[in-house]
């Protein structure tokens, strides 16, 4: 089968490789129909490399059931699926108490296991969500990535009639974008460099956009936009180091800030931030990976759910369709900044 298996930074190769085998009675094999590229591939690429040398590498994909395990009930062969990639040990506290986030040997597929950038992927049976027929295999490749930010919002107290501030306009900002709105925000603003993803923050819903500029920080901006007030609840969804300072100083007194994106480069808040949090009595939240008790949990069903009633919008973000074997090449031109894209979905050939 063919593959993209993942040796070193900036060392991605497109191969043929032995198509996987059942090895337990719970575990089974997905045809892959789409898979897409996440920003963390994006890192793990240029600035980190494989937990795994060696092993294919993607975990958003969704695709057909072509073989199960003797035990598995919850699906049949020809199935459409998506499929949640996180794995649990199953046998730490965290995983016995339904916090799978705190399990210390939490993974998704691709890092240390065989991912989906290939013809075919192996999982357990109870990381597989039946499609409903309205849902697209494109949109729910996306389902994974919905669901981490359904994670977050989750722990929040963002409800109806309030405001929402969103830094960062990648995929997980503007699906942070449309939840918001969904979840009933009045208003979201979003902010980012790139006057294109801000277009389409705006289609998506967006009320209001910034782009930071040399003449006025985004904080007075924002402080315009509010009436020098703030927003309820303010999103890191960048993971840059500048958007983890400045979001601080977006929320009001006694809001909130929630960190989607992950800075993998140290971070010096200015004294100015720092008291934000202080004197703004915020409540500032970290949120780690999409899934919930029961497994896989209600950020995967409540994608499926509004996705099937047309309410979550997909296929807007997606800006490339592509083989599998142009995989080495558009990693390279989008860390090296010679192409712009939203989210990349690989088209497997059968």
């Amino acid at each position: 089968m063919e593959a993209l298996t993942f040796y070193g930074m900036e060392d991605l190769r497109y191969e043929q490789k032995e198509k996987p085998e059942l090895q337990k009675d719970d575990e089974v094999i997905i045809e892959v129909k789409y898979a897409g590229i996440c920003g963390s591939d994006l890192s793990r690429y240029k600035k980190i490399g494989p937990l795994t040398p060696g092993n294919i590498f993607g975990h958003e994909c969704s695709g057909v059931v072509k073989e199960m395990g003797s035990k598995v009930t919850n699906v049949r062969a020809g199935d459409r699926v998506a499929v949640c990639p996180q794995l649990t040990c199953g046998e730490c506290e965290a995983c016995k108490s339904g916090y799978f986030a705190a399990c210390p040997n939490l993974l998704v597929i691709g890092a240390k296991q065989p991912g989906c950038f290939a013809s075919y992927t192996k999982v357990p049976a109870e990381n597989l969500l039946k499609l409903p027929d309205n849902i697209t295999f494109e949109e729910a490749a996306l389902i994974e990535p919905s669901s981490v930010v359904l994670h977050g919002l989750f722990q929040t107290q963002l409800q109806p009639g309030k405001t929402v501030a969103v830094f960062g306009c990648g995929t997980i900002g503007l699906l942070a974008c449309q939840w918001a709105k969904l979840f009933g925000a009045d208003r979201v603003i979003v902010i980012d460099i790139d006057a294109d993803k801000l277009e389409l923050a705006k289609e998506l819903g967006a009320d209001e956009v910034i782009k930071p500029d040399k003449n006025a920080s985004t904080y007075s901006k924002l402080m315009q936009l509010t009436d020098d007030d703030g927003v309820d609840l303010a999103i890191e969804a960048a993971g840059s180091v500048q958007t983890s300072e400045e979001v601080f100083a977006a929320p009001k007194k006694g809001g909130e800030v929630l960190f989607l994106g992950i800075p993998y480069s140290d971070i010096t808040l200015k004294r100015f931030y720092f008291e934000r949090i202080v004197r703004q009595e915020l409540t500032v939240r970290g949120s780690w990976n999409a899934v919930s008790a029961p497994f896989p949990g209600r950020e995967f069903t409540t994608t499926l759910q509004f996705l099937k009633e047309g309410k979550l919008k997909i296929k807007p973000m997606i800006s490339h369709y592509l083989p599998l074997k142009e995989g080495p090449d558009i990693f390279r031109k989008i860390t090296g900044g010679k192409e712009k894209a939203m989210k990349v979905l690989f088209e497997l050939e059968k």
